[in-house]
């Protein structure tokens, strides 16, 4: 490897660890400020915007197990009980020919 591989590796080294500190260091500052409760819902709002990506472009089969899950999710509060209402609704809706 010539030097510039090396050149390239370290900076691209530094350049990960400083994304690191600097996410530390926001994180920080986040949490002692008025804008605190953002983190505290930060795993849930990636979760939803995760499902909704997904759901994009989906046929309409997909949207209505998805709705049923949603359902299950909010009667129930149980990640199983969801899981298995979301593929029975799709596995439903496939056999039907929807």
């Amino acid at each position: 490897m010539t030097g510039v591989h090396w050149a390239v590796i370290a900076i691209l080294a530094v350049a990960a660890f400083s994304i690191r500190v600097l996410g530390l260091i926001a994180g920080g500052r986040i949490r002692t400020s008025r804008h605190a409760w953002v983190l505290d819902e930060l795993p849930g709002l990636i979760v939803v915007s995760l499902v909704a990506a997904s759901l994009a472009g989906q046929p309409m089969q997909t949207w209505i197990a998805a709705g049923a899950a949603l359902g299950a999710a909010v009667l129930t509060n149980h990640v199983i009980v969801t899981m298995v209402v979301g593929v029975l609704a799709f596995a439903g809706l496939a056999f039907v020919g929807l």
